[in-house]
């Protein structure tokens, strides 16, 4: 699957799941994550605006991990890398 397919397959994925509010006043969207896909999907260092909406989206990454149409990504080796690069750390759920 090359890099194209792969982010259009994300942002599919994205548009089913939509978004949930969660406690902390987050807003639990996946869609957030798009200036990710391209960095989770290949070898390329995720952008600043990357590490801003992962950082944002922390409280929502259990979630994605427990969601069957987001947990290939989410618990992918490249989200484990951008995770890393960004200094978020990777959730254990």
């Amino acid at each position: 699957m090359n890099t194209k397919t792969a982010c259009l397959a994300i942002f599919a994925m994205i548009l089913i799941v939509g978004k949930v509010e969660v406690t902390s006043g987050v807003t639990c969207n996946p869609l957030q994550l798009s200036p990710c896909a391209a960095a989770i999907t290949s070898s390329g260092k995720p952008s600043a605006a990357c590490c801003a909406k992962l950082k944002e989206q922390r409280p929502c990454l259990c979630q994605y991990m427990r969601n069957p149409n987001l947990q290939k990504f989410i618990k992918s080796p490249g989200a484990k890398k951008v995770s890393g690069y960004c200094h978020i750390p990777y959730p254990r759920c």
